[in-house]
């Protein structure tokens, strides 16, 4: 990653300490963090400011509401398995379909195309309680989440699973962004540090730009072997628009927003993170510092949500 770093390094990459000196520190105000860490929370802020997100079947905070987890799910044959303060997807399974045997035991089909038993689901259910994927280590709360449908314009270039949108705001304003398609290798899953692919996007058109996977640069999907720059992500403005919203929702100055797209809801708020990675500038082969401080020269705090969409474009 170091050799991709260098080559742009005239770019102006933000590197973390950086980050955190110069962005994080003085616009994350401590306090606000939980509202981004515990994925319950968050979905209770998203009600209160009507901002879309995947519904939630229930919450399991109990070893013995684990007993619970059929009934929760037994209307919907795919769901996600999620820990409330868990991060970089880690403790997430994706269940695609059940299927209920004769002798009354249920089978949970990943969306890897892998099978898991109802006392595998339950250890995995135990393990989220248990803290294991826990940011803090402490012990954790378990969401069943809906699992989405995949929207036709990632049929063709993702491989299963649901690609997500890493946006990254400052201070309300979107400055960088990029896609995030699964893999095999991710088994599935829109996550960068399990072999996802990252795209970069160019933020005023939505077009998509340069890949990489595994801090390699590539040209067309491992999986699919479909070319992926020129394509246009639907939706754009109002994605950027629910990123920008984000900032007054959370509090949070310097922020990622990851968003999906349903193929019926449209775009939806996946999560939001205090502490977003840097590896967004490998997939847009430019640094975020130009970026960022062009926000500082034009932002202005009588500036709602489009209005800042709009005046960050303009200035690109």
């Amino acid at each position: 990653m170091i050799s991709i770093f260098n080559q742009f390094e005239s770019e102006g990459i933000l590197g973390i300490n950086r980050r955190i000196g110069e962005f994080i520190l003085p616009n994350n105000p401590r306090e606000f963090y939980p509202l981004v860490d515990d994925k319950w929370k968050t979905a209770e802020l998203t009600r209160q400011f009507h901002v879309p997100m995947p519904k939630h079947y229930g919450v399991i905070d109990t070893f013995g509401g684990i007993q619970t987890t059929k009934e929760l799910v037994k209307d919907h044959p795919g769901f996600v398995v999620k820990p409330a303060n868990g991060g970089m997807g880690n403790g997430i399974l994706v269940i695609s379909r059940t299927e209920n045997l004769e002798n009354g035991k249920v089978l949970f089909h990943k969306s890897d195309g892998k099978v898991v038993k109802e006392k595998e689901l339950n250890h995995h259910i135990s393990g989220i309680l248990s803290g294991l994927y826990s940011l803090d280590g402490n012990s954790d709360t378990c969401i069943l989440q809906e699992r989405l449908e995949c929207h036709p314009f990632f049929q063709e270039i993702s491989f299963r699973g649901i690609p997500d949108i890493r946006v990254i705001v400052y201070l309300g304003y979107p400055v960088m962004a990029m896609l995030r398609l699964p893999t095999k290798e991710s088994g599935g899953r829109a996550n960068l540090h399990q072999g996802a692919l990252g795209v970069g996007v160019d933020l005023k058109t939505g077009t998509l730009t340069h890949s990489v996977c595994n801090d390699k640069r590539i040209h067309i999907h491992p999986d699919t072997k479909q070319t992926l720059s020129g394509r246009m992500i639907p939706h754009w403005n109002e994605i950027l628009e629910m990123s920008s919203r984000c900032f007054d929702m959370s509090g949070l100055g310097y922020l990622g927003v990851d968003i999906v797209l349903d193929e019926t809801r449209g775009p939806l708020l996946l999560e939001m993170n205090a502490r977003p990675g840097l590896g967004i500038q490998i997939a847009n082969r430019m640094g975020l510092v130009s970026r960022l401080k062009l926000v500082e020269k034009i932002r202005s705090s009588a500036d709602g949500p489009k209005d800042r969409v709009h005046r960050m474009l303009s200035e690109l």
